[in-house]
């Protein structure tokens, strides 16, 4: 045991390390809690800096002999002052809080991907269909409305079952190109999700996003 810890002083300090942990784990707790959050889901982008501010003047006292854990206390003060003032500065400017948290994206709208904001994101549509996937979306035609959220989450609007559309299959079973020309329609645009009744010339592209790649258009309702 003694080779292990090396000597009696450094055994004390490795409890006062140990000691120096708990402190500050829950100190980081503590702060999390006056910040409002209550999840990690939740976390913007601006409260992922502010995490990793407290992250990074959290380490070093829990090991580090020569740096007081009132350092850290002031520097967790700081931190949260900076944080509270700058979201009390943005729930008074929209644009503030554009500039900390991002924008509300349109990911879908009435049964089609929204075209207009699809450079807006970082997001690939095959996230996007994932996440749908895990909603029990299986169509876009059951989708409303979905926006993605400042938090990175989505939320969707659905149709009533009677007023489900013929949509883009999400699932890869359905999700494939069919030749247009010796199957029976409608047709979705496998980029954009737009629906065409019947396609008569195989080479026509969507008249949405110019594609030309088409998958059997669904309309089962959402638990059918």
């Amino acid at each position: 045991m003694d080779d292990i810890i090396g000597s009696d002083s450094q055994g004390a300090f490795l409890l006062e390390i140990a000691i120096r942990t708990v402190i500050m784990f829950v100190l980081i707790l503590t702060i999390l809690r006056l910040s409002g959050r209550r999840g990690v889901r939740q976390l913007t982008v601006f409260e992922v800096a502010i995490i990793i501010s407290l992250g990074s003047a959290a380490g070093d006292p829990m090991f580090q002999k020569d740096l007081p854990i009132v350092y850290a206390v002031i520097v967790f003060a700081c931190v949260m002052l900076i944080y509270k003032t700058i979201t009390w500065l943005a729930s008074r400017s929209e644009k503030l809080t554009h500039v900390l948290e991002g924008k509300v994206l349109s990911v879908v709208k009435d049964g089609t991907f929204d075209l207009q904001h699809e450079e807006d994101n970082n997001f690939s549509k095959m996230e996007f269909f994932a996440e749908l996937r895990n909603l029990n979306v299986e169509h876009l035609g059951q989708v409303r409305d979905a926006v993605l959220e400042v938090d990175g989450t989505l939320s969707v609007l659905f149709y009533p079952d009677e007023q489900v559309r013929y949509g883009l299959p999400l699932f890869p079973a359905s999700y494939k190109k069919v030749n247009v020309c010796t199957t029976e329609g409608p047709f979705a645009c496998m980029y954009c999700g737009y629906v065409l009744a019947h396609i008569i010339n195989e080479s026509r592209g969507c008249m949405r996003c110019h594609k030309k790649n088409w998958a059997k258009a669904l309309n089962t309702a959402r638990y059918a």
